[in-house]
């Protein structure tokens, strides 16, 4: 089966390097094209296109697909799937024809819920039980073709997006190899997506850091892990940004006031709107490294009684 892989960021490296272990012909790679990182802006391939040219498989990074040039593209590789794993563009309706089996993506939720750009984020944000990745054939909606598989995973109390992130990758490489064995086999029996169960996961931004001790303990650890590891939950300490990024919650009721502080040989106990309180574990002062969060307590000084700001 010859194969076209499109992807861009990590999330996309492990079903590739599936593809490639497990023998399928990946005739060509799409990604996107290299960008300045870092303060020095250095330009730097994304990790799709890394693992495409260690495996000496041609890689294509167009500025844009809407010009017939991605059509072209195909023409010359032939493949019978193209594949699309957080590619990060929108795919034209000649683009999605032109293969036998159509493009099939990989993506990281249960649909028809978290459609969209963050779907590994908000399912934690939201506090949701279950995660997971579903193969879906491709249309000119915004993830909203049929599903083909989908594999549940259930999310750990204190896990962060980051740690979901991870582990979804790996399930996203499990799906997608299941997915073409089903094609080979003609055992697919793809299922319309029930679009009055569907919700949209935008794009994270900083607004979304500030925390609000006056919401409850769930809400506050919820929000700490599910913005962790960008663009992470911050309160203000000392006139500065205190980055809050991993927490647990405590079983414990205080009668003080949301924000109120309290030492702890573990971390830093938070006092939330609903009396309950978040154990932070790990922090970063602005302009400072990051480190446990029992260490910075001791050295800021921190003292019971203190009010983090919301």
């Amino acid at each position: 089966m010859r194969v076209v892989y499109m992807g861009t960021p990590d999330f996309a490296v492990k079903p590739l390097e599936a593809l490639i272990s497990n023998n399928y012909e990946v005739v060509g790679v799409f990604t996107q094209p290299d960008k300045p990182v870092g303060r020095k802006a250095v330009l730097t391939p994304p990790p799709v296109k890394v693992v495409a040219e260690n495996n000496n498989i041609p890689v294509f990074q167009p500025n844009s697909l809407k010009n017939g040039e991605g059509v072209r593209i195909l023409e010359t590789l032939k493949p019978d799937v193209v594949i699309v794993v957080a590619y990060g563009k929108i795919l034209p309706k000649d683009f999605l024809e032109f293969a036998k089996y159509g493009c099939i993506n990989i993506h990281g939720s249960i649909l028809p819920e978290y459609r969209g750009a963050a779907p590994i984020q908000w399912s934690v944000l939201d506090g949701k039980e279950f995660a997971g990745v579903t193969s879906m054939q491709m249309n000119e909606g915004l993830d909203t073709g049929d599903i083909l598989l989908v594999e549940k995973t259930k999310i750990q109390e204190n896990e962060t997006s980051g740690d979901l992130y991870e582990r979804l990758t790996v399930l996203g490489a499990d799906v997608l190899l299941k997915t073409l064995n089903a094609i080979k086999n003609n055992s697919l029996n793809p299922q319309k997506q029930d679009d009055s169960k569907s919700s949209y996961a935008k794009m994270l931004d900083k607004a979304l850091s500030k925390i609000d001790w006056n919401l409850s303990a769930q809400e506050v650890h919820n929000k700490i892990r599910g913005l962790d590891p960008w663009p992470v939950a911050l309160t203000r300490f000392d006139d500065k940004n205190l980055k809050l990024f991993r927490s647990r919650l405590l079983n414990e009721e205080y009668n003080k006031s949301a924000g109120t502080v309290i030492k702890s040989k573990d971390g830093i106990v938070v006092v939330c709107g609903d009396k309950k309180a978040v154990l932070i574990t790990e922090v970063q002062l602005e302009g400072k490294k990051r480190m446990s969060a029992s260490d910075f307590s001791r050295g800021a000084n921190l003292s019971d009684g203190m009010i983090f700001e919301s």
